[in-house]
């Protein structure tokens, strides 16, 4: 099929409702959206500690959490996939191929993207603002809650940078989900299989919502960054 005849193809299956194509991108979005659901808490409150006290090492914690931004997630799909195996440690709870390993290989993706953007917004953060809380007699627990909540706009462009990292990735959900049709195929898993096979109208339609997503994320990075007062 020529380009422009898949391209044509590929926006006649978006606009008919095709079931499978839409089928797939909720799929994507629901193994991203509760990936870094998992990932959030964690990775803000690693943040805030990393942050907020000093201890020997923290600069090489800081580096190798950074540097966790570029790791290959078809390296963490390999390493999961060899601890959800059946003779793996975790092969007992049967994640492998399923959902479920998907959202956990997507947390682990997410972890350090989350980590790493809000321990930039956190340590860009006027000290003052703690200190102001503790003079107003709040405890530890609120502190952390006043901090969160002054910075809300850097943590959430924080979130939207996870979910772009998260959606996007090939390796762990092709290497966890197995590509499963109806179950854990995904937006870029799919792209791979079918343009693999030469259904390019397919591949372009997964692409054009890929591809529409991301523009989606970019623009509410930018927005939140510049409302969280990172506006050059």
């Amino acid at each position: 099929m020529e380009i422009g005849a898949a391209t044509i193809a590929a926006f006649a299956l978006l606009a008919s409702g095709d079931g499978a194509i839409w089928f797939i991108v909720w799929t994507s979005l629901m193994v991203a959206v509760l990936g870094l659901a998992i990932a959030a808490v964690p990775a803000i409150g690693a943040a805030y500690l990393i942050a907020t006290h000093d201890f020997p090492g923290r600069r090489v914690v800081v580096v190798v959490a950074q540097s966790f931004l570029s790791f290959p997630t078809v390296l963490v799909g390999l390493v999961l996939y060899l601890l959800f195996t059946r003779h793996g440690p975790l092969g007992g709870f049967s994640l492998l191929f399923t959902r479920s390993g998907m959202v956990l290989g997507q947390a682990v993706i997410g972890f350090p993207v989350v980590l790493a953007f809000a321990l930039s917004t956190l340590q860009r953060a006027d000290v003052r603002l703690r200190e102001t809380a503790w003079v107003l007699g709040a405890g530890r627990w609120r502190t952390f809650l006043t901090v969160l909540r002054e910075l809300r706009f850097g943590l959430m462009a924080a979130l939207v940078a996870g979910f772009g990292r998260v959606v996007a990735e090939v390796g762990s959900a092709l290497m966890i989900g197995g590509n499963i049709e109806g179950t854990t195929r995904t937006i870029t898993t799919a792209i791979a299989l079918e343009t693999s096979k030469g259904e390019f109208a397919q591949g372009i339609a997964l692409g054009i919502v890929l591809v529409a997503l991301a523009l989606l994320v970019n623009v509410m990075l930018a927005w939140l960054q510049g409302a969280g007062g990172f506006r050059r």
